[in-house]
């Protein structure tokens, strides 16, 4: 396990798209394994009951003690969770399909909203980041996510229907934002599974520079069969293939998100 510090509090940053297929896991795991590498505490906390990011992290979501399922019901606490991805160098809180159970057990909590964010306080200190890796839905666990976290980072492709979808998430954000986190921003949009040679994906990438600015990443992650073969081998493609170009690009991007969370940035 990561040793308890006295530095600074972690910064809690939620991967979500309510599209699903576009890379919103594989962002998760190789920006913790990215972050792990520039030689940050990273926890990741997989709040899909799929439990991708937990089996892309060499963990065995089947086998688990405990899980958020039990540290959002109470039951547990993330100390007593989080399991460490030794391919990956970061801690994971995992989860499986028990988790689909906990939408009916917060329904009668109070502060229901607000589990997450409340079992995340008593570890803050032995992380520099917490990424949160949510379902591809807006649901109770989502929203868990969202109060939780101090900005959401949107991986998404370069294709029309995708601007649709982010059009109704950055609305969601703000809804967030107003009524249960005032913390929450959006921190950038990253694009992911680019193809330079396909003529709309140009298009849309320069829609999203014209509208968005600089909350684009610089980093661009291409399309890379070496980062959808890693899951598949327990491990991040950041350790999988690091010379891939897959594996460089999210380790830029780690980079680049250490320098956007500097004091100043965000």
């Amino acid at each position: 396990m990561t040793p308890p510090s006295t530095a600074a509090t972690a910064r809690i940053f939620c991967i979500a798209n309510q599209k699903g297929g576009v890379g919103k896991t594989t962002t998760a795991i190789n920006l913790a394994a990215g972050l792990a590498t520039h030689g940050k505490r990273v926890l990741l906390i997989d709040l899909d009951p799929q439990g991708n990011a937990t089996m892309g992290s060499g963990i065995d979501k089947s086998t688990v003690q405990s899980n958020l399922y039990q540290v959002l019901i109470g039951e547990a606490t993330i100390e007593q969770a989080r399991l460490r991805s030794v391919t990956g160098g970061y801690d994971v809180l995992p989860a499986n399909r028990e988790l689909s159970g906990a939408e009916i057990d917060l329904v009668g909590m109070e502060d229901r909203e607000l589990q997450l964010k409340h079992a995340i306080v008593s570890v803050r200190a032995d992380y520099d980041f917490v990424l949160i890796d949510c379902p591809p839905t807006l649901s109770l666990l989502t929203l868990n996510g969202l109060a939780a976290a101090h900005g959401v980072i949107i991986p998404m492709q370069c294709e029309y229907f995708a601007l649709e979808g982010l059009s109704d998430l950055v609305n969601t954000i703000k809804r967030v934002h107003h009524h249960i986190n005032p913390e929450l921003m959006l921190i950038g949009l990253l694009r992911v599974m680019y193809d330079p040679r396909v003529t709309l994906q140009q298009q849309v990438s320069a829609q999203l520079l014209s509208h968005f600015g600089d909350k684009v990443f610089r980093t661009v992650v291409p399309r890379n069969v070496r980062l959808a073969e890693a899951p598949s081998h327990g491990m991040p493609g950041v350790v999988y293939d690091k010379t891939s170009r897959g594996a460089q690009a999210y380790i830029a991007f780690g980079a680049e998100m250490i320098e956007r969370v500097t004091p100043g940035k965000v």
